[in-house]
């Protein structure tokens, strides 16, 4: 194994970025620009925490919103001499502090979504799991951008893309190895970029569209996939920078995201466990020395193949599971091996987990109901920790 990647305990550092859509009891509708206020989310926000020390791990950027571990995901307003001026919601994100293994950081996130649903079903919004917004299916923004905003647009290309990011919901996985190169990281993440496609359909979640199913299993893959990375790397310096659209190398904003590997393809997870097998696979391709596949951006059309079939492509499952393969070759701790099992089942069954989803659908469920009940590995995690409280 290449001296680059050999790493020791405590080597290792994970984050997560969740985002989290919501259905309103009161109106019975998906929650999100067309009819819910940037006011009402940050009235929830303003019941959660600050923790000082975040500043360290967490950009807080300089509109102020993200100040928490919770922040309104949204589409940023400006006025025409460039002061922001609102923030169309979509709803809100997540994210957790950087630790040191993969259970922490579950643990974590899971404290943080109770946390969040603590105050949110009070309000009447309940958290829903969706990869993509399963009512609308494009944001225009309303009021038309000003001439400030398309200039904005079209200096930077990935600001155009947020149109796209409002109707799309899906997590960031941040995984780095300490003293890793540059070129090391680089090539991880073009290696991840490469078999992106095969790695994906292990999260699956977006089956609906417009209110309709969809004609495979993740629509968000389909239409992200060109416009935004698949993986991001975060760099020290500007002159490490390579020259592609969408990007995948971005300069740091804070020290703490150098070196930091960003998987930004995945579906939304309703499991949380699956968040820890989804890391445990980055891990172990990371480390991994023996695939040779390398690429500096996504590939559309296999993405879209990918989208549609997942692992019923016979190829993509072939791929998946010389994935799987090498990661678990690559690990050397069997609590990861461990926690790769769930992807060998979703693999050889040739399923992802938007199966289930679509099972109710074809069943006569509600939309509504079958969006709730994707969390329900999380919502009866959170009874049963409450009951051992109270215990």
């Amino acid at each position: 194994m290449s001296h680059d990647f050999e790493g020791r305990q405590g080597e290792y550092r994970f984050g997560i970025e969740h985002e989290v859509a919501f259905w309103n009891d009161t109106t019975n509708q998906f929650a999100d620009f067309t009819n819910t206020s940037f006011q009402r989310f940050a009235d929830l926000i303003a019941q959660l925490p600050e923790y000082s020390e975040d500043a360290q791990h967490l950009r807080i950027g300089d509109a102020g919103i993200r100040r928490k571990r919770w922040y309104i995901e949204g589409y940023e307003r400006f006025s025409s001499t460039g002061e922001l001026v609102g923030c169309t919601p979509k709803g809100i994100e997540i994210r957790t502090t950087i630790h040191a293994t993969i259970a922490g950081v579950l643990r974590e996130l899971r404290e943080s979504f109770a946390r969040l649903c603590t105050v949110a079903r009070p309000a009447g919004l309940v958290p829903v799991l969706t990869s993509f917004n399963p009512v609308q299916t494009r944001f225009v923004p309303n009021p038309p951008l000003n001439a400030y905003e398309m200039s904005r647009c079209e200096a930077s290309p990935e600001e155009l893309t947020d149109q796209v990011a409002m109707v799309t919901y899906g997590p960031d996985l941040n995984f780095s190895v300490q003293g890793l190169s540059t070129e090391a990281l680089i090539r991880a993440a073009q290696k991840l970029t490469y078999y992106s496609p095969a790695i994906v359909p292990f999260s699956f979640s977006a089956p609906f569209y417009g209110q309709k199913l969809w004609s495979g299993f993740s629509v968000r893959t389909y239409k992200r996939t060109g416009l935004r990375p698949a993986v991001t790397v975060f760099v020290e310096k500007a002159t490490d920078l390579i020259s592609i659209e969408p990007p995948l190398t971005k300069v740091a904003g804070i020290p703490a995201e150098v070196g930091r590997i960003e998987f930004k393809a995945f579906d939304s997870c309703g499991d949380f466990a699956r968040y820890g097998s989804l890391f445990a696979l980055l891990k172990g391709l990371v480390l991994d020395q023996t695939l040779p596949g390398l690429a500096i951006a996504p590939d559309a059309q296999q993405h879209r193949q990918s989208a549609r079939y997942g692992f019923q492509d016979a190829e993509l499952q072939a791929q998946a599971i010389a994935l799987l393969t090498a990661a678990a070759n690559a690990l050397t701790d069997p609590d990861e091996q461990a926690l790769l099992q769930p992807l060998w089942q979703l693999a050889h069954q040739k399923i992802t987990p938007a199966q289930s989803m679509i099972d109710q659908w074809q069943a006569d469920r509600q939309l509504v109901d079958i969006l709730t009940a994707a969390y329900a590995a999380e919502q009866t995690s959170q009874a049963t920790e409450l009951a051992a409280r109270a215990a």
